[in-house]
C-alpha cells in the first residue's frame, strides 16, 4: 500500500524486492599495548624504527588520507535509502507501481545480479589498490635497505681506521717502553744536572742585565733632571721679560684706551617713545626713570600722520619716575647729573620750537644720558671690586663721590673727594683729599691724576692708577 501511495523509501523499495545492500561502518584500529610502553629504546629498535617502521607509517598514512578522501565523497549517497522513491526517481516509481508481482520478482532478480557484479568490481579495486600500496612499501624497503647499507660500510670504514690507530698506538707505546729502560736512566740523571746548570747561568745573567740596566736607567734619569732643570731656569727668564713687558703694554693700553677704542658718547637708543597721538609724544630715557612729554600744537593742513617738521611745539617737559629712597645710590647720582644738564640748558621749548628741532634734542639729551649712565656702571663696579684697588669705602654725596683708601703696605689711609658733573668724562674732576695715616696728600694726588687721560672709565683709571702708584710700596 506504501508502494502504491508513493510513501515507500528507497530502502524499503529494495526490501520489497529483496534486494540487501549492507553498508559497512569503519573501524577504527588501535596501537597494541606494547607499542605504548614507557621503557627507553633499545639501538635495535631504535634502527627498527627508523629504516622500517616509520616509511611503512608514512606510507600507510599517505593510504589512509587516499580512502578516507574517498570515503567522505561517497557518505553522501548514504542517506538515499531514508528518502521517498518518488522524490529520488518519480519515473521509476510511476512505471514500477503499474508492474504485477512477477515482473516486480524479475526486477529484483536483476537488481541482485547488478549489485553481485559491482560487489566483484569493487573486490578487483581493493585488490588493485592493495597491490599498489604493497609496491609502495616494496620500494620504501628497497631504498631504506640502501640507505642502511651504505651506512653500514661507513661504519665499517670506520671501525678500520680505529683499529689501524690502536695498532700505531701500541706500537708508540711499545717504542717509549723500550726507550726508559734500565739503561737509558744515567742519560737522564745526566739530562737533569745539565738543566740545573742551565737555569743558574740563566738567573746570573738575568741579574747581571737587570742591575747594568738599573744603572743605564739612573744615568739617563739624571740627565733628564739636569735638562729640565735648565729649561726652568730659562723659562723663569722669559716669564719675568713677558711680566714686564705686560706692565708696560697695560700702561699704554690705558693711556691711548680712548684714543684707539673711542667709547660711545651716544646711542640712538638711549631713548624710547611710549606714545605719539595728535596732541603729544611721550619719550622714555635711563630704563624709564626719565620722561620727556613733547606737547604739540595744532596740526597743519594736509599732515595726515602729524608728523610735518614745520608743526609747532606748544612746551617740553622732563619729569623723574626713579624711586630716590629704593634706588641705589650710583643711580640717584646719575639722575642728578641728568636733570644738572638739564637745567642747565634753560628754556627747552626756545631750542625745540618746532619738530625739526626735535631730533637734535633727543640727540643732546641721549649724549648725556650715555654718558652718566656708564659713570653709574663704574660706580657699581668700584662699589662690589674695590677691595682689589685698596679702595675701602665709598659714598656719595649730592654729586660728589668720596673715596677711601687703605693699604698697609704704603702705611697710608687717606680720602679723595671728586666733584662730578655733567660733561663728564669730558673735563678733568675737582678733587679735595684729607690725609688720615701717612704722608699721601693733595701733592701726591695731583701727580697722578696728571697721568690719566680723560675719557671712558675716567674714574676706573683714576682709583686703579692711584692704587698702582701710591699703595703698592712703602712711602
Amino acid at each position: 500500500q506504501k508502494f502504491q501511495d508513493g510513501v515507500i523509501t528507497v530502502g524499503e523499495f529494495f526490501m520489497l524486492l529483496q534486494v540487501h545492500v549492507p553498508i559497512q561502518k569503519p573501524r577504527h584500529s588501535h596501537l597494541p599495548a606494547t607499542c605504548a610502553g614507557s621503557t627507553p629504546p633499545t639501538p635495535e629498535d631504535l634502527l627498527y624504527s627508523q629504516y622500517i617502521y616509520r616509511p611503512k607509517l608514512r606510507i600507510y598514512e599517505e593510504d589512509c588520507q587516499a580512502l578516507s578522501h574517498l570515503i567522505d565523497e561517497l557518505k553522501q549517497y548514504i542517506n538515499i535509502q531514508d528518502q521517498l522513491l518518488v522524490n529520488v526517481n518519480k519515473s521509476l516509481w510511476e512505471v514500477m507501481r503499474t508492474c504485477s508481482d512477477a515482473e516486480l520478482k524479475s526486477f529484483g532478480a536483476e537488481l541482485n545480479k547488478m549489485k553481485s557484479y559491482f560487489t566483484k568490481e569493487s573486490k578487483i579495486l581493493a585488490h588493485n589498490e592493495k597491490a599498489t600500496l604493497y609496491s609502495k612499501l616494496l620500494q620504501s624497503a628497497q631504498e631504506q635497505q640502501g640507505k642502511l647499507q651504505s651506512r653500514i660500510e661507513k661504519v665499517d670504514e670506520l671501525l678500520k681506521e680505529a683499529e689501524s690507530c690502536l695498532v700505531a698506538l701500541e706500537a708508540v707505546r711499545a717504542g717509549v717502553a723500550a726507550l726508559f729502560s734500565h739503561s737509558f736512566f744515567p742519560f737522564l740523571l745526566e739530562l737533569e744536572s745539565l738543566k740545573a746548570q742551565e737555569e743558574e747561568l740563566q738567573r746570573g745573567l738575568v741579574a747581571f742585565l737587570t742591575g747594568g740596566l738599573h744603572l743605564m736607567w739612573l744615568v739617563y734619569l739624571c740627565r733628564e733632571l739636569l735638562d729640565l732643570e735648565t729649561e726652568n731656569e730659562q723659562m723663569l727668564a722669559e716669564m719675568n721679560q713677558l711680566q714686564e713687558k705686560e706692565k708696560s703694554c697695560r700702561e699704554l693700553l690705558e693711556r691711548y684706551e680712548l684714543m684707539v677704542f673711542p667709547p660711545p658718547l651716544f646711542s640712538f637708543t638711549e631713548w624710547e617713545i611710549t606714545e605719539w597721538s595728535e596732541q603729544q609724544g611721550v619719550f622714555n630715557f635711563l630704563y624709564d626713570s626719565i620722561e620727556l612729554t613733547v606737547v604739540f600744537g595744532p596740526p597743519i593742513d594736509g599732515d595726515v600722520f602729524g608728523e610735518d617738521p614745520s608743526r609747532k611745539i606748544v612746551s617740553l617737559n622732563f619729569e623723574s619716575l626713579l624711586d630716590e629712597e629704593e634706588a641705589p645710590p650710583s643711580s640717584c647720582l646719575v639722575q642728578r647729573l641728568i636733570f644738572q644738564f638739564i637745567e642747565s640748558q634753560g628754556c627747552w621749548q626756545e631750542k625745540c620750537p618746532t619738530l625739526y628741532y626735535l631730533p637734535q634734542v633727543l640727540h643732546d639729551i641721549s649724549l648725556v644720558v650715555s654718558r652718566c649712565k656708564i659713570l653709574g656702571e663704574e660706580i657699581e663696579f668700584l662699589e662690589r671690586w674695590g677691595g682689589k684697588f685698596n679702595l675701602l669705602k665709598m659714598d656719595i654725596d649730592d654729586t660728589k663721590v668720596k673715596l677711601l683708601f687703605s693699604s698697609s703696605t704704603a702705611f697710608a689711609k687717606f680720602e679723595l673727594t671728586l666733584s662730578l658733573a655733567a660733561n663728564y668724562p669730558s673735563v678733568s674732576l675737582p678733587f679735595t683729599v684729607q690725609n688720615r695715616i701717612g704722608n699721601i696728600g693733595e701733592e701726591e694726588i695731583s701727580a697722578v691724576l696728571a697721568n690719566v687721560p680723560t675719557g671712558n672709565h675716567y674714574l676706573r683709571r683714576i682709583v686703579s692708577l692711584i692704587h698702582q702708584n701710591l699703595l703698592q710700596a712703602p712711602r
